[in-house]
């Protein structure tokens, strides 16, 4: 009992990670019916410019808690400037193109950045600074909660709230989801949806960057590739909760950290990569639209 109760949190930790990078895919999902494959490389980049800065700047050697909050606030900037950059000079151009020309962009933006990566940050493994120290909160023979594992569940959750006061209370917002509803009537009522979108894809990215450090912090060995699986997954937990729905993209976080969580506690860790394409398999069979997505017709 007190080993699966340890899994239980262990599996909660990685299902809040890939919460935070899920939602970038499902929001620029839910506004442009587009996937964003560029999404889990902007995550990479956003970890290798808090690496940067915390060796820099020396974000180790400050106070445990100023270290971690100037390394998020390095990421979000750094991946919100990406992100804003790749959709002026890659998506809006795109804007009125065929769904396949963006689909085949975004992979090309992602197979830039990745390469791009390489030749920039070298493609050797990087350790990231330890900007919190290996303590353990709770340590008793039922379970063992590490201190970074209580961060990730709390910095997670805290980035939930202030992303649902956003949506539902701001008016950029609710501007926001009246593009997503429907682009056209929002210019109508004078919302500039160019400006929505660049909104959101800033948003998503600033939440991957958020997860880039909480990773690192993790799991320290970072490189150009490390977006590839980690978006893989984050994307199956979109898929599996609704594509463009928000609470449908974490509870598919979530059950998508406990199922990986399970596999290798009690099957095998071999297949520990491969239930995220298992995943995928059965839910485009069985339930395409995901646990909370909603079906709709689409006239061609």
């Amino acid at each position: 009992m007190s080993d699966f109760l340890q899994h239980i949190i262990n599996g909660l930790s990685l299902g809040s990670i890939y919460a935070l990078i899920a939602l970038g895919y499902t929001m620029v999902y839910g506004i442009m019916q587009m996937i964003n494959f560029a999404h889990s490389d902007v995550y990479m980049v956003g970890a290798m410019g808090s690496y940067y800065l915390s060796r820099y700047f020396g974000f180790e050697k400050l106070p445990m808690g100023t270290g971690l909050i100037l390394a998020l606030a390095g990421s979000v900037i750094v991946t919100s400037v990406l992100a804003l950059t790749i959709e002026k000079l890659a998506y809006r151009p795109l804007r009125r193109a065929p769904k396949l020309n963006v689909l085949i962009t975004a992979i090309g933006v992602s197979l830039l950045l990745q390469f791009g990566g390489q030749i920039i940050f070298g493609a050797e493994p990087k350790f990231y600074p330890q900007l919190i120290g290996s303590y353990v909160v709770i340590d008793s023979p039922t379970i063992q909660l590490r201190l970074i594992d209580l961060l990730v569940l709390l910095v997670t959750m805290i980035s939930l709230l202030i992303l649902h006061f956003f949506i539902s209370k701001t008016r950029q917002g609710k501007a926001m989801r009246a593009v997503s509803q429907n682009p056209h009537a929002a210019s109508l009522l004078g919302i500039g949806v160019n400006r929505m979108i660049t909104l959101t894809f800033v948003v998503g990215a600033a939440l991957a960057g958020i997860a880039s450090v909480l990773v690192s912090m993790k799991y320290p060995k970072i490189d150009p590739m490390m977006g590839s699986l980690m978006g893989l997954k984050a994307f199956v937990a979109a898929v599996l909760g609704g594509i463009g729905n928000i609470p449908g993209a974490v509870l598919g976080a979530i059950i998508m950290g406990l199922s990986e969580e399970m596999v290798v506690a009690y099957v095998s860790s071999s297949f520990r990569d491969a239930l995220a394409f298992l995943i995928l398999i059965l839910i485009l069979l069985f339930k395409p639209s995901g646990l909370l997505g909603s079906k709709f017709v689409e006239k061609v």
